[in-house]
């Protein structure tokens, strides 16, 4: 195995233009996994370590710009009030050795279905910023997941940022496992409000062979808070929609059995959380009045 170990964002990008089967690590708390247990051994490692720009980040009047290794202790202590669902999301990722090391890139590369911040990013509706010696490109987060560990990326592209739209409303996230980090997640779901285009989006997390949406489910949501006037009223959410909301949300998934859990239990949690969620961060939303969100995760 090569380790190849370049010094700035443009050497990495003629590396990985002359060795496209290198494998980019940076905070290694996957890949590192993978080639102690011998289940993976990849011909060349290519180290992102050295490269600053990956671990900044820009908050801007719209977007906030996260670099692919920003760790997700920074975005827990610095962009809560800015991206509350993916700071909730950071909190439960692994050990606190772990939260210092790995990133939202590491976690898009890999493209596991499990990943912990693919469903905040989903409810935020982010874009992945890549780049190659050829040019760079932003792809919508819903066309980034191509299959099971699978994404959008040639193989001579990097992830340099992620685009995530600044929330302008609540957002929630909850995970479900045998303890509250430190564990693979069993099924995760997250759910942001965005009062400005009145509509609400969703992100499911290891119930499906890819990271998902639950399009059925908002697209009721979001015709029921339109029709019923909810947006300028912030009436209480009937317990009808919410039930409603749930059980579709629980029909987007598509999970299998496995050593964590059953298809069967990961549908049903999926619509557990969905329900409460829909509930926490309505009456968010209905305390805010246009006040800031501010520590609102």
């Amino acid at each position: 195995m090569d380790f190849l170990r370049p010094a700035s964002w443009e050497e990495a990008l003629a590396a990985k233009a002359e060795y496209p089967t290198a494998v980019p690590i940076a905070g290694g708390t996957d890949i590192m996994v993978e080639i102690n247990f011998d289940h993976r051994r990849p011909e060349y490692l290519l180290d992102l370590n050295r490269i600053a720009l990956l671990r900044e980040w820009e908050v801007g009047e719209e977007v906030t710009k996260l670099g692919a290794s920003v760790p997700y202790t920074q975005i827990m202590e610095n962009l809560r009030g800015t991206l509350p669902g993916l700071a909730l999301a950071s909190h439960t990722v692994a050990s606190p050795q772990i939260r210092n090391r790995g990133g939202v890139g590491g976690n898009l590369g890999c493209a596991s279905p499990a990943g912990d911040s693919h469903p905040a990013l989903l409810a935020a509706g982010a874009e992945v910023e890549v780049e190659s010696v050829r040019g760079s490109r932003l792809i919508p987060i819903d066309e980034f997941y191509t299959g099971v560990k699978r994404n959008a990326l040639a193989a001579d592209e990097l992830i340099k940022t992620v685009h995530i739209k600044n929330a302008t409303g609540p957002q929630q996230y909850s995970k479900v496992g045998t303890r509250n980090a430190m564990v693979i997640a069993v099924c995760a779901f997250g759910l942001a409000l965005h009062p400005e285009t009145r509509t609400v989006r969703t992100g499911i997390g290891s119930a499906a062979p890819t990271p998902i949406r639950a399009k059925a489910a908002e697209e009721f949501l979001n015709a029921a808070l339109e029709e019923g006037g909810f947006w300028e009223s912030r009436k209480v959410i009937t317990p009808s929609i919410a039930k409603q909301f749930g059980e579709l949300a629980t029909g987007a998934a598509n999970p299998i059995d496995d050593v964590r859990g059953t298809a069967k239990y990961r549908r049903h949690a999926v619509g557990i959380m969905a329900r409460r969620q829909l509930v926490w961060t309505w009456e968010q939303y209905r305390g805010t009045n246009g006040r800031s969100l501010e520590g609102a995760a």
